[in-house]
């Protein structure tokens, strides 16, 4: 009797020391997955910093006065902080009319994109006719050929439409891209045929199936195109720059460069309509990462 209890005490005392050790253990393993976090963050911090670094530096001299930044002294944060560099820019150039320009031909190449897009990755999807490979081949080949290698020829076609200088020579260019349908068809690919012989056969018709049942199943491709499209649009320089000539057309870019002139005074001006000018398209993407995200890699992974 006396021999069992004190084996039943040392399984006990046995038990009780394995449970230690396997705290000890998991307290281990707990310190070195938060010591690793911790490392990770830290160095997160640090690249991001690093790759941030220029954009901060440009945030602290648009609004730091020229005589603190012309100096011998490395000033990376203004003394004396002012708007000044701000109202200045918005006098100098009449920048408000250039942002609402943007805006505009930004929005408005989005949403034609969209829909230019969807109806052709639609037809490349679920409908069959002859030769739809090889349109769609030629329709992605375009993606080869660089814009400076066409951007004379498409000028002198808007000359002789007599559309220079005006909103639609701006906008028409632009309302379809193959790396749009190329997306959206990506992502019909997703879905099954036979959602789109079930809507036929209860006598929906293309168009109505496309705007009622296709849209609302991909907004998530449709956000990540009108992010992708929309940043592209406010970015464009060289086209604006060529097809129009008054402050009255221009765009946000074409107006950034205005600011800078000969004078030296004027860098700490332009960078603060640079920093204007950034803050949309910052906000739109910071807005729509996730769609942007979600949305380019939804329709590569299938089942």
């Amino acid at each position: 009797m006396e021999q069992t209890l004190v084996i039943r005490r040392t399984g006990e005392m046995d038990r009780e020391e394995i449970r230690r050790v396997q705290e000890a253990a998991n307290r281990r393993a707990l310190l070195v997955r938060r010591g690793r976090t911790a490392v990770l963050i830290g160095l997160n911090i640090l690249v991001s910093l690093f790759v941030l670094l220029p954009l901060l530096y440009a945030v602290s001299v648009a609004f730091m006065p020229s005589s603190e930044l012309f100096t011998t002294q490395m000033n990376l944060l203004p003394s004396s902080p002012t708007l000044e560099n701000f109202r200045q820019a918005l006098i100098k150039v009449p920048l408000a009319r250039f942002v609402a320009n943007s805006f505009m031909v930004a929005g408005l190449i989005t949403l034609g994109q969209i829909i230019s897009c969807s109806l052709a990755a639609f037809s490349f999807s679920f409908l069959d006719f002859k030769g739809k490979e090889v349109l769609f081949m030629l329709v992605m080949a375009t993606m080869m050929i660089p814009g400076e290698a066409t951007i004379i020829s498409n000028y002198l076609t808007v000359s002789r439409f007599g559309w220079l200088d005006s909103y639609q020579v701006l906008i028409v260019p632009y309302l379809t891209s193959a790396m749009g349908i190329f997306l959206f068809r990506q992502f019909y690919k997703s879905f099954p045929i036979s959602l789109y012989e079930s809507a036929k056969i209860d006598g929906c018709g293309n168009l109505r199936f496309i705007f009622r049942i296709l849209l609302p199943l991909t907004k998530s491709a449709i956000g990540a195109m009108a992010v992708y499209t929309f940043i592209n649009a406010w970015n464009m320089y060289m086209w604006p720059l060529l097809v129009t000539g008054s402050n009255e057309m221009r765009t946000v870019q074409i107006g950034i460069s205005m600011l800078n002139n000969e004078d030296a005074q004027s860098i700490t001006l332009m960078i603060a309509g640079v920093i204007l000018v950034i803050i949309p398209s910052i906000a739109i993407f910071i807005a729509g990462q996730k769609q942007l995200i979600r949305g380019m890699f939804s329709g590569a992974v299938k089942g």
